[in-house]
């Protein structure tokens, strides 16, 4: 894949969630819809995707979540990528009430190739990354060896952040 200005793609990784049903449907079939519109931005190809994960809610109450993490292969700048994530999110109907709220999509981007960045808009790698088992078990799935910039590789943070008292329940789907 090349652009018509000739922009190289790189790949980024973007965590899937979802815990509230959309015009799509449940949360599955919500995160199969958003997969299939991720792959439609510009420049973007989507080139692995892991399995599906249940998890609880983190500091909120409301139904389990789905999720799932892609990596994808895209010529877009980070930011430019980010605003296609939201847009996709609003068409699904995503409310933003408060921090952590019941969603019927959540998009996060995750890390894009070795940039770090931390702005008012946008910080990668994602600040909580290391910290989510529902991010981590999926990243580790497709990309064990995949390095998170100051942190380590995406399996040795699940390794580590299995071996403390993190409280989290997440399970991976049949």
């Amino acid at each position: 894949m090349t652009t018509g200005n000739g922009t190289k793609p790189r790949a980024a990784w973007i965590g899937l969630g979802a815990n509230l049903p959309s015009r799509i449907g449940g949360p599955k079939e919500t995160l199969e819809a958003a997969r299939k519109r991720i792959g439609e931005l510009p420049d973007t190809r989507v080139t692995a995707v892991s399995s599906l994960y249940e998890s609880a809610p983190v500091d909120a109450g409301g139904p389990p979540f789905i999720n799932q993490v892609l990596r994808v292969d895209t010529a877009l700048p980070a930011l430019s990528l980010l605003e296609g994530l939201q847009a996709i999110e609003l068409a699904f109907g995503r409310e933003r009430p408060f921090r952590n709220a019941p969603r019927t999509l959540d998009l996060d981007l995750l890390l894009m190739a070795d940039e770090t960045r931390t702005d008012a808009v946008l910080t990668l790698p994602h600040p909580r990354l290391h910290e989510r088992l529902f991010v981590l078990m999926p990243l580790a799935e497709i990309d064990a060896n995949l390095p998170v910039p100051g942190l380590g590789t995406a399996a040795t943070l699940l390794t580590q952040l299995l071996a403390t008292e993190h409280g989290q329940d997440c399970r991976r789907l049949a």
